[in-house]
């Protein structure tokens, strides 16, 4: 490691960045985020590896959930309650449905940027740059709002650092205590043939809680009192080595903007800057993979990506995030599953039933069906049982209001119904119900 460096990166090619017009801007944001504070710190970051080595031994489960892409416009106490309270809700029904520990980890304050299959957009004859995301450029289709602004990056620092201070807040305040019944919206329910089993799971998990209240003399709100993490795609590189550190008592260096980033699908190259970056640093890292890798290069490039960012199998430090699709994990997942038993290392495995199961409409708005990504849910599970491997975790696009981004669930959404409140600028996620629908129904399975 004695080559690597918080910049070492800048050697190694790189995709999927945005271009600034302006790079000494950009030298300058740079180097003001590097003066700023930490968003987190190097012992939470080592805890939640610590909780992670447990989940790849079967012991926890991992919940991570959030939007596709924040915006900033939706840093409000409103937007946040609901992603918590859902987050929260969720993992109490795997907790009883597993009894596993849940390892809660929000994909947000930090995900303000995507990677985007193409570097412009073209409309009506004009073409200006993609929008990447809050902390790149606006949606608006102008040239003033595409253009990329360094700048941005210091505003989602700002409300990265806003959205954690509030998200403590309320876990450490006792907002936990929604994990009485009376506090959970299930209307939907009653649209659903399960709604009796619905009901009465919940019912359970609610006497459960009391029955701790009553035996220990603990509150739910200090039962509440538990760990909560942030995640993001690692994606603009600028910004997460500005906010890479090293710290009292502790060998390395850690990247303070989250606990637990990611290296997306699009840039997991070996020999391109971001496994570059990722390699040198002491957080728990995730890598998602798909069916773009060709089968034929899968068990050396699963060698060589463990090799280059888990030498040391170190516990709790690996996570790969497969995204087949209901279609397509049959085919590809044993394999996977092979090519990392073949290393000898351990890597935790969390299913994303969402990527892969990206459709169009004949308006052609994204959306992803309700029924494939249970069926992807539940085909992994089976699939790694049936390998001798173990499901440690689940990855969802996800959020506490009821939009209609996604159809299918107990409320049956068409494709007609998407327009109705279709928020989404990048990709669909969950509504509140629908989220808490697929952990009853995963929950059973899981428990089975």
């Amino acid at each position: 490691m004695d080559d690597w460096t918080p910049t070492s990166w800048r050697t190694r090619p790189i995709t999927h960045q945005p271009t600034y017009p302006d790079v000494d801007a950009m030298d300058a944001v740079a180097e003001e985020l590097a003066s700023l504070p930490p968003l987190v710190t190097s012992w939470e970051v080592e805890s939640l590896k610590g909780q992670l080595a447990e989940a790849a031994r079967g012991e926890r489960f991992l919940l991570q959930g959030g939007d596709c892409a924040e915006q900033f416009g939706a840093c409000t106490p409103e937007a946040l309650t609901n992603k918590l309270k859902i987050l929260l809700q969720m993992s109490l029904v795997l907790v009883h449905g597993t009894r596993r520990r849940v390892i809660r980890v929000g994909r947000f304050a930090g995900q303000y940027a995507k990677p985007r299959s193409s570097l412009t957009e073209k409309r009506d004859g004009v073409e200006l740059p993609s929008y990447f995301g809050d902390n790149v450029n606006a949606p608006a289709f102008d040239e003033a709002s595409r253009r990329p602004d360094p700048r941005r990056l210091v505003n989602g620092y700002e409300r990265a650092a806003l959205t954690l201070n509030f998200i403590r807040s309320l876990v450490g305040g006792g907002f936990a205590d929604l994990h009485h019944p009376e506090f959970w919206n299930l209307g939907f329910v009653r649209h659903s043939p399960r709604a009796s089993e619905y009901q009465s799971m919940v019912q359970r998990i609610g006497e459960s809680v009391r029955f701790m209240e009553s035996l220990t003399g603990i509150s739910a709100g200090d039962l509440s009192r538990v760990d909560f993490f942030t995640s993001h795609e690692g994606l603009l590189l600028d910004y997460e080595a500005a906010l890479t550190r090293q710290v009292p008592r502790r060998r390395g260096w850690y990247n303070l903007s989250t606990h637990f980033p990611w290296i997306g699908m699009r840039t997991a190259a070996i020999d391109h800057a971001h496994v570059e970056f990722f390699r040198g640093i002491r957080n728990p890292l995730a890598v998602k993979i798909g069916p773009a890798i060709d089968p034929s290069d899968l068990a050396s490039f699963v060698e060589q990506l463990l090799d280059r960012l888990h030498p040391d199998d170190e516990p709790g430090r690996m996570t790969f995030i497969h995204r087949y699709g209901a279609e397509r994990i049959e085919e590809h997942l044993p394999a996977l599953i092979e090519a990392v038993r073949a290393t000898g290392r351990t890597v935790l495995f969390v299913s994303d039933p969402m990527h892969g199961n990206t459709v169009r409409t004949d308006r052609g708005l994204k959306t992803r069906r309700f029924e494939d990504i249970l069926r992807e849910l539940e085909l992994a599970i089976d699939i790694h049982a049936a390998n001798g491997s173990v499901l440690g975790g689940m990855h969802f696009e996800l959020t506490g209001e009821n939009v209609t981004e996604c159809t299918g669930g107990a409320r049956g959404l068409s494709d007609d119904d998407l327009g109705s409140d279709y928020q989404s600028l990048v990709d669909p996620r969950l509504n509140y119900e629908q989220a808490l629908e697929m952990a009853l129904l995963v929950a059973e399975k899981l428990g089975r």
